[in-house]
């Protein structure tokens, strides 16, 4: 096997795992997809704060505070969906949050492990720095983080890389990994596990300068195709930071487009699709309506399906990864109307869609990645 068809293979094997766990690990009643990623993070970051005087036990609570965050997550067993989904990554995700539940973490951790001569306010440290370092990478993320929760709702979203992206975290899992095999006092443990924020944390600063740099070529793009529009947004495609899709918003449609780290030349194709807002106008003041318009900044479309009405945040891409003439989105959800009165939305309920990527699909992604745009059908 050529070393070209061995990366296509190991692509199309991370891509299934991806297309089968995101739809529903990234649902709103589910723990998040990053979750490998956060508890490495949390990790090394108690390593680096405690480790030399806790040794393992620093890493051990570091995951533990970076995971607490998600717990979010549960409330949506109580609690209807619309509420949830402004529930997830927010005080829990807070410059707030971090501040004073560090205080109750510090005080159970030193209360768990009398025995160490180690002070509350030393484990605070630790779960402050832990907290905090979970919410601001989730900032950098396309979903939305409450960064000012109680006092603003307003979901920060970098958008800089996607939300698993192997580049940021196998580096840094693997460097703490060697790191805690050294005895807590030795050198090099510090370092190995310094060198692995350090990677990961450049890695991350990487990113904001591809959104930039991606942001001008869907710029000239558009202007280049002549498409006057009032908003671009623009996020990574899946496990990777070289192929970006830009979304431009006009009046009553969004154009999407593709561009790749290795393209000669800003993207000369933008696909045209219908926001379909006439379907969903009657709503607009319903709580739960407002809830999603709030959650996708507007980047949606609506469908009918069976009477029903489908809202789809088209920032989450779709199955055919924007390489074919249609595919199914990722995120979407179905509007509930009350039985007794349709004219009133109650809820909605988000939709797993069943897809299975083939492997002709996956090696046009990874050529698409490496610049070559002839893989993208387009049509009608």
């Amino acid at each position: 096997m050529s070393s070209s068809q061995s990366v296509t293979a190991w692509t199309a094997r991370t891509y299934s795992v991806y297309s089968t766990l995101s739809a529903l690990i990234t649902h709103p009643r589910i723990l998040p997809i990053d979750t490998v990623t956060q508890l490495t993070l949390g990790a090394a970051v108690g390593e680096a704060v405690l480790g030399r005087r806790a040794g393992r036990r620093a890493a051990l609570w570091g995951a533990v505070a970076g995971m607490t965050p998600d717990l979010d997550v549960l409330f949506g067993v109580f609690t209807s969906e619309t509420t949830q989904l402004g529930i997830h990554r927010g005080l829990s995700h807070s410059f707030l949050f971090a501040a004073l539940g560090c205080l109750a973490g510090g005080r159970l951790t030193a209360y768990i492990h009398a025995a160490l001569d180690i002070g509350w306010r030393d484990w605070s440290k630790l779960w402050f720095w832990s907290l905090l370092t979970h919410s601001l990478l989730d900032a950098f993320t396309l979903y939305g983080t409450q960064l000012f929760n109680p006092f603003s709702d307003y979901p920060v979203a970098l958008s800089t890389i996607f939300i698993i992206d192997p580049l940021y975290t196998l580096p840094l899992l693997i460097l703490l990994l060697m790191a805690l095999g050294h005895p807590p006092v030795a050198r090099a443990r510090r370092r190995l596990n310094a060198a692995g924020l350090i990677i990961s944390s450049s890695y991350l600063l990487l990113t904001g300068a591809n959104a930039l740099h991606v942001r001008a070529q869907f710029t000239e793009g558009l202007a280049k195709n002549n498409i006057a529009h009032q908003r671009l947004f623009a996020t990574p495609t899946p496990l990777n930071n070289i192929l970006w899709m830009g979304i431009a918003e006009s009046e009553d449609a969004l154009y999407v487009g593709l561009y790749s780290l290795f393209d000669a030349e800003s993207p000369t194709h933008f696909r045209r699709i219908e926001k379909n807002a006439a379907l969903i106008n009657p709503y607009q003041m319903h709580r739960p309506l407002r809830r999603l318009n709030w959650f996708s900044r507007g980047y949606y479309r609506a469908t009918v399906e069976n009477d029903e009405i489908f809202y789809h945040d088209l920032r989450f891409g779709r199955s055919d990864i924007w390489l074919d003439t249609d595919g199914l989105y990722i995120f979407s959800f179905r509007l509930l109307r009350d039985p007794n009165d349709p004219s009133q939305m109650v809820d909605f309920a988000q939709r797993t869609p069943a897809f299975a990527l083939s492997g002709e699909l996956l090696s046009r992604f990874w050529r698409r990645i490496k610049g070559d745009s002839t893989v993208i059908q387009y049509g009608p």
